[in-house]
Formats: C-alpha cells, structure tokens, sequence
C-alpha cells in the first residue's frame, strides 16, 4: 500500500502546526489502526525524522494493516495490542505525557453491533487512560458529532447536545461519547488538561477494506461492482472533512485548546446522492437508485457543524475541497481493492 500519500499529508500538517512540548515526551496513541491514529502516527514518524525524540506506543485491537506496520517501523514505535472493553488491560496501560484517545468504533454499523464494547471504550477506559496522564499531561479525547443527534439546526455549536434517548438505535454510541465528554471534564476540576473534540465525517486515505462508511462503500462499489447501488434516494445531507484537515485542527486542539471541548469538521457540503454521483464519475461506475426506500438505523438526516471556535481560535482558514480528497481516497483504495503494481506495502 502506498503509504507514501499518508506521510505527505503528515508532512504538511507538521508544516502548518507548531509542535512544542514533545521532546522526551512519552506519548501513546489509542485506536492506532484507525484513520484518525494512522494520520496521528505519521505525523509523529515526520516529528522523529526532524530530530524530535519521544517514546510513543500504538494501541490497537485487530491486526494491524501493513501500511500502519509501515508507520510502525519508521517511528521506531512501540505496539501494544489490547483490548480497552476489557478492563483487566488498563494495568498494562503506559503512564504517558500525552494520550490521544482515539479508540473505538467508528463505523455505525461496528457500534451498533457491539454496544457493550463501544460504550466501555469511551467510559471506562477513558477514565483509566486519564489516570496514566501525568499530572502536567496532555489528553485529547476523539468525540464525535453524533452527541448532537436529534437536534434539526443549520449549524450546531459546542454549546447544543442532542435529544436522543438511551433507547436511541446508536444509544451506545452517542451516550458514550457524551460521557467520556463529561469524563474530561471531571478531570478538568481537578486540574487535568484534558480536551474533548466532536468530529465528524472524516473521510481520506489509509482506511481498510470494507470499511462500511458510506464513502468507503461507495468508492468500494464503484472500484468492485462498477455501480453504487443507494439505499434510499440519497436526499440526507453531510459536510465532509479530508483526514489531514482534521487531524491538524485535532493536533491544534490538544497542544494549545484553551476550551473543554471543540467541532472538527469540514466545510464540502453534499447530499448522499451527489456524493454517489461524484465517486461514481471518477470510477466509471454508475448510480443505481432502490426501486424501495431503506434507511440506517437512527441516521440524522443533515450533520453540520460550526467551526467558528476553532477557527477562530487556530487561524484554520484553508480546507482541502472534497473533490481533491476524493481523487486521493479513489487512488487510495484503488491499491487497496485492485493491488495495482506500484504500491509500497
């Protein structure tokens, strides 16, 4: 796999944040196989590469994917693979000066069908990930912008929360990142600098196969299938953000957030079937709309988000359009599906 791409981006994220305090830092990263941790790494491999030296250790569940063991091995990194549901791990857990919480299932479809496990990720281990924070450390906790779920407004704030009950299809979800929220800022009272960030729809290179998102699907439908069969028609409406854009506001958030919590998103706004019809002309592939409607259990019909704190705060004013990052994302998982000569594991 080319992981090439992902280290250039890291390299322009590197480029546009001030990266203090990390010198002899020890710094572990959770959910390191993830999107959100992959881009973290290689931001942390091109830190290593300017001389700044650190002990980090990767967090991750399944095996890892050979673009990550790539990263892995640059950065000289040290794994550490388990299980944050389970509760007899958080003794192996490394006392650290900053922890980037970035566990969990991401995917609705993985959340939905592990709730139990989505919700002790995001709760309990928090709170144990907090309790290896050194008293002058840093934490960043990954939310998300589900925590906002019920709520129909053009543009929601940090201070909104969501309507949803606990009986909710994505309860699971949504309550455990509204509580490893309030887990932070617990914290906060007794003087840990601990930072939550609401994300939502990242999108870009370095995913796994069959990631059921609904941008990966479609660009696995369109690479596997040469059509990209809709669910409904396609009317709900999300603003995307490419992973190098989130990951530099989430860097920002962490080393320099003043606040208890944040929005990272983006600022591409499309409907679904645009979105399809977007993928579907760069693949040569066709949109094939359902002659019945289904829908995603509990799925909001529009997610955008106010960024105005954070860029206010950061000075983030240049976002990579959605097209550019798609033409990025095809290329990705055209080595990812296609293995395509030229990959580099």
């Amino acid at each position: 796999m080319n992981k090439q791409i992902i280290l250039q981006d890291a390299q322009g994220i590197c480029e546009r944040v001030k990266f203090g305090g990390l010198q002899g830092a020890t710094i572990l990263v959770t959910g390191a196989s993830g999107l959100i941790g992959t881009y973290i790494l290689a931001c942390l491999c091109q830190l290593r590469e300017s001389g700044v030296q650190m002990r980090v250790y990767a967090q991750h569940l399944s095996e890892l994917p050979p673009h990550v063991v790539e990263l892995v091995r640059l950065g000289h990194f040290e794994v550490l693979q388990a299980n944050l549901a389970d509760i007899d791990v958080y003794a192996r857990l490394p006392v650290a000066d900053v922890i980037l919480h970035a566990a969990g299932y991401a995917q609705p479809g993985r959340f939905m069908a592990n709730p139990a496990a989505t919700i002790q990720v995001n709760t309990s281990a928090t709170i144990a990930l907090l309790r290896r924070l050194r008293s002058d450390g840093r934490f960043l906790f990954v939310s998300s912008a589900e925590v906002y779920s019920g709520l129909k407004k053009p543009f929601l704030t940090e201070t909104d929360i969501g309507l949803t009950t606990p009986t909710h299809p994505r309860a699971a979800y949504i309550e455990g990142k509204r509580c490893g929220e309030a887990i932070c800022n617990a914290f906060r009272v007794e003087g840990i600098h601990a930072i939550s960030a609401r994300l939502a729809h990242t999108f870009g290179p370095g995913t796994r196969k069959h990631d059921r998102r609904a941008l990966n699907s479609f660009i696995e439908k369109a690479l596997c299938q040469g059509k990209i069969a809709l669910l409904d028609a396609g009317t709900a409406v999300r603003t995307y953000c490419y992973v190098a854009d989130a990951v530099e506001v989430l860097w920002q958030v962490l080393l320099y957030g003043k606040e208890p919590v944040y929005n990272v998103g983006g600022q591409s706004t499309v409907t679904i079937a645009d979105l399809a019809g977007m993928i579907a002309e760069m693949t040569d592939a066709t949109v094939v709309l359902p002659s019945t409607q289904a829908e995603v259990a509990g799925a909001p019909e529009e997610v955008r988000l106010d960024l105005t704190k954070g860029e206010t705060e950061f000075g983030k004013t240049q976002y990579i359009g959605l097209e550019e990052g798609l033409k990025t994302t095809v290329e990705w998982q055209r080595d990812l599906y296609l293995q395509r000569p030229g990959g580099d594991g």
